[in-house]
């Protein structure tokens, strides 16, 4: 189950690994993906801080952590392919993290209170 921040990444648990990608609907914002800059492996994430950089045709954005942890992998088919993510934002991911605190899991958006937040929007 995939769980959102307010900033628009998702984040979805296997274990203590949270795999992290942007939602459709941040996608579909931001238009034409051109840039995207990974983390580094090893590098640690704290929740809420910026983590990785993205580009589009429209705008240039942060992506921020939506876990706490270290980063352990990365889509490195983002660096040369970066409309992957406009082709399926759900289901092309950015970073996996190691979590270091799962209460934080706490603090994200359930698809549903997702979906009511980006309507207000």
């Amino acid at each position: 189950m995939k769980l959102y921040t307010n900033e628009h990444e998702w984040a979805e648990l296997d274990g203590d690994i949270a795999t992290v990608g942007l939602s459709a609907y941040a996608v579909n914002e931001l238009g034409d993906i051109t840039f995207v800059e990974l983390p580094e492996i090893g590098q640690s994430a704290k929740q809420g801080e910026s983590i990785a950089f993205i580009e589009s045709v429209k705008a240039a954005s942060d992506i921020y952590a939506p876990l706490s942890g270290e980063i352990v992998e990365v889509n490195e088919a983002l660096e040369d392919a970066p409309e992957l993510l406009n082709e399926d934002a759900q289901n092309n991911w950015i970073m996996k993290i190691k979590v270091s605190d799962v209460s934080e899991l706490d603090t994200l958006l359930d698809e549903a209170a997702y979906a009511t937040f980006t309507a207000s929007l």
